[in-house]
């Protein structure tokens, strides 16, 4: 026997083969798939000629290229290096988020949710019909701390007539973002990234990207209200529903908020 093969090594094979998975889905998701392919080419190259064949001199010229290339990689997928490091994150800081909101009673939390839930709808169904642009993000574990201070503080009880007034044509805040913590209005106005995806379909305006863009950057929920259309949609991980109902738009906000 040349090597002993035994559980550690099929472990190590199992989470190798993971990761390169993983990679793979996140390369092919933000358009890097053929870069990721060249890379993985590169690294086979390199240890076939640094490891089987043992060329030194060519092996130790790859070493060098792969030394600093970590470094060129780093700054060349940073977005996805951060969105990577984002998702791994993420599961537990929603865990966190619902034991905040749970109080161990399910009907309470729900009833209390639909407290929430029911103005946010009813007003976006009210601005739909009147053909109000609105853009509304709800906060869930991910803080907007920095999005808030872009805008004007509220800090107002979540309330119907309100968020219609924050989006009234003549209102000065009309233009920005609304951002929900938990049952309170915590500041309209805000200024929100906006997302460069090129798969964004083309009738879709900048209250879309921005809205898809906030989702790149946290786990929040962000509702788009079409000026043009009067059309609802929601963004969430980073994906877009559209046109929807004021039954699924609340089933949607329940599903992700519970």
């Amino acid at each position: 026997m040349f090597f002993e093969f035994g559980l550690k090594d099929v472990i190590d094979i199992v989470l190798v083969a993971l990761m390169l998975y993983y990679i793979y889905r996140l390369m092919k998701e933000s358009r890097s798939l053929n870069v990721f392919m060249g890379i993985l080419v590169f690294v086979v190259l390199w240890l076939v000629v640094s490891q089987v064949l043992e060329m030194k001199l060519l092996g130790t010229m790859m070493d060098k290229l792969v030394s600093v290339g970590v470094i060129g990689l780093i700054v060349l997928f940073q977005d996805d290096i951060r969105k990577f490091l984002y998702n791994l994150g993420v599961h537990q800081r929603m865990r966190a988020f619902r034991r905040i909101f749970s109080n161990g009673d399910k009907r309470q939390d729900v009833a209390k949710l639909k407290q929430v839930i029911m103005p946010i709808v009813m007003s976006c169904m009210s601005m739909s019909k009147k053909k109000v642009g609105a853009l509304i993000v709800i906060q869930r574990a991910t803080p907007l701390d920095d999005i808030v201070a872009t805008g004007e503080r509220i800090d107002a009880m979540v309330n119907q007539r309100l968020i219609e007034n924050l989006f009234f044509k003549n209102s000065p805040l009309h233009d920005g973002a609304v951002i929900i913590t938990r049952d309170r209005i915590r500041a309209a106005g805000c200024i929100l990234p906006v997302s460069h995806d090129l798969n964004i379909p083309k009738d879709l305006g900048l209250r879309h990207r921005a809205a898809l863009g906030i989702t790149h950057e946290s786990d929040s929920i962000a509702i788009v209200v079409s000026e043009e259309t009067g059309g609802i949609s929601v963004a969430i991980r980073s994906e877009f529903q559209l046109r929807l109902t004021a039954e699924k738009l609340e089933s949607i906000l329940t599903q992700e908020l519970a």
